[in-house]
């Protein structure tokens, strides 16, 4: 969930540090800091807060060096203070350390090297810089001891290491944490996403579970656990910087969100043959069984709509953090198809590790091509959707969308009829945008005051009840509940009263009579209905128009106005949109 970063080079590091942890904001933090190297000494500045204002307080801008390391935390072992913000060194001051995960072992740790030496943070990241303290004092040297620490170490991590001891170098481990490296001119870089360093290289080495590297500003070593080199294998980063840029924006979400027409564009642009062998083995699968968490999750839920209604196939869909549970029934007969925007999403991979020791075949959809999940699949489709920025996930979920279609119409033999229609309904989508800009920010100032929302829809449309309803939350911090529009009758009605807000995705599809029927229920009991629908029905209090499409693709034409609903409501609030409170873009810690 944090970010981390380490330079070595010929540039300025706090300038370098400071624009990178900028670029990782969206990844989700409460504090941040760095240290640098420089005539002998660590300098260590570090705060709580906003990054801009930690900045300026700790005039990190003004620190001369040019080896460093840097962090973005989201607290997990301490509360929100200066003393548990990272860096963390030794009691020295000759270590500094930069973590990401969770040190299962910290307390047996700490309570051992609390005998040798002085904590002052409540974190488990501080046990770090004084084991490997104590190995430099039984007489390695920095790199070793780094290396001799982590195996040491229960969890999952992602480390980042200076020692004065041995200035000209960055050291990193890396366990079930993502750490990517950047290749420059004299300068060489490591973070956990590519993003935090684009400016300056595309060409980067993906570290893997268990590999060390030592990187230099001329040099790169990578090794294995027992301290082999190991060859490495540069990839090239296809996204553009300024791709990952607001432009003339204010947030990151609302241009993400216009994006999406482009984005449709993009994600169809498949290999034919590739599509064409994946949808030959799902049809061939004993079991078919998707795997995503979040939005990841509800996009899967129609993607299983799509496998039956067009592809003829039946599958599952278990949320990452459950699929553990049901590992016994997965075997070599089982496709796991997996869905993270990022790739690296920590309950997802171990979904798909476990799937893959029971011998199953492993699919996966992501938007960075080099991710963990990627690299353990045994087919991989990109999203083609560029940087995504914006906490929320806008035009990666569009994106995976489409992917599903495109593998369902594949199954049913119609690959280049369906890449036609996703065609067709990007412009449809782009159509209606200026009008969904024009009518939803004035329905999401008159309902601002109110905090339960309950969203429905039947059928194809259900997932997007519960999208709606997760977008609604995570940005705008009301109660937001997304149902199939039949269990309303089931309990949930109880709580329908004068007012409250009913978002339904009501087009005139095979759902239409009976969600009408559900939503008169509800507006008996006197709710206010916001119908999306590509028809104006009278039930509706207000109505958000869609354009007529296929009745399985509506998915595609409700995305964006549940989205700018979910915007437009935070931005009432006076929130933002693309910093809410508590999340993180990708999540890396179970």
């Amino acid at each position: 969930m944090c970010g981390l970063i380490g330079y070595v080079g010929d540039e300025p590091a706090a300038a370098v540090l400071s624009g990178a942890l900028a670029r990782l904001e969206y990844r989700g933090y409460d504090s941040a800091g760095v240290a640098i190297l420089n005539d002998g000494i660590i300098i260590l500045a570090k705060d709580k807060g906003k990054l801009a204002d930690v900045i300026k307080a700790c005039k990190i801008d003004t620190l001369v060096g040019h080896v460093g390391i840097g962090h973005t935390r989201w607290a997990t072992h301490g509360g929100v203070t200066k003393e548990n913000a990272h860096p963390h060194c030794d009691d020295k001051n000759q270590i500094a350390v930069v973590h990401n995960g969770i040190i299962e072992n910290c307390v047996e740790l700490r309570a051992r090297l609390s005998r040798k030496y002085k904590f002052i943070s409540d974190t488990d990241t501080e046990v770090i810089p004084h084991l490997i303290r104590e190995y430099i004092d039984s007489g390695l040297t920095f790199e070793r001891a780094v290396f001799a620490a982590a195996r040491e170490l229960k969890g999952s991590y992602a480390i980042l290491a200076v020692s004065m001891l041995e200035p000209e170098k960055v050291v990193a481990v890396r366990k079930e944490s993502p750490l990517v490296i950047g290749l420059g001119v004299k300068s060489n870089y490591i973070g956990s996403d590519a993003l935090s360093f684009l400016p300056y290289t595309k060409n980067v080495i993906f570290l893997e579970d268990n590999e060390r590297a030592v990187i230099t500003k001329d040099k790169v070593t990578v090794y294995n656990e027992d301290h082999e080199e190991l060859t490495q294998k540069v990839t090239q980063i296809q996204w553009e910087w300024k791709a990952g840029t607001k432009g003339n924006y204010d947030y990151y979400m609302l241009k993400e969100i216009e994006e999406q027409p482009q984005v449709i564009r993009q994600s169809i642009m498949q290999d034919n043959n590739l599509i064409n062998r994946m949808a030959i083995e799902i049809l061939r699968a004993r079991q078919v069984v998707f795997v995503g968490c979040g939005s990841s999750r509800n996009a899967a839920l129609i993607g299983r709509y799509a496998f039956s209604k067009i592809g003829h196939v039946f599958s599952d869909v278990i949320l990452g953090s459950e699929f553990g549970y049901f590992s016994e029934s997965v075997d070599k007969r089982t496709l796991v198809i997996a869905l993270s925007q990022s790739g690296e999403t920590a309950d997802v991979l171990d979904g798909v590790k476990q799937a893959k020791t029971n011998g199953a075949t492993v699919f996966s959809l992501v938007n960075v091509a080099g991710s963990s999940l990627a690299r353990m699949s045994d087919k991989v489709l990109c999203l083609n959707g560029g940087p995504e920025i914006g906490v929320a996930a806008t035009k990666s979920f569009m994106a995976e969308l489409c992917l599903l279609y495109l593998l369902a119409f594949a199954m049913d033999g119609t690959l280049e009829k369906g890449r036609g229609m996703l065609r067709d309904v990007s412009d449809l989508v782009e159509a209606d945008l200026p009008r969904h800009s024009s009518r939803i920010p004035g329905i999401a100032n008159r309902l601002k005051e109110r905090e339960d929302f309950y969203f429905l829809a039947r059928g194809i449309n259900f997932a997007m009840a519960g999208e709606g309803a997760l977008k609604l939350k995570e940005i705008s911090y009301v109660h937001a509940e997304g149902m199939p529009a039949g269990e309303l009758k089931h309990g949930t009605l109880a709580l329908i009263d004068n007012g409250t807000p009913v978002v339904v995705i009501c087009p005139t599809d095979y759902t239409f009579t009976d969600t009408i029927t559900n939503i008169m229920e509800a507006k008996a009991r006197g709710a206010h209905i916001i119908g999306i629908s590509n028809s104006a029905e009278s039930v509706f209090n207000d109505c958000i128009m869609i354009s007529k499409v296929d009745e399985v693709l509506y998915p595609l034409v409700t995305t964006i106005p549940l989205q700018l609903l979910a915007y437009h409501s935070a931005l009432a609030r006076g929130l933002d949109p693309d910093k809410p409170r508590n999340l993180a873009k990708s999540v890396t810690v179970k």
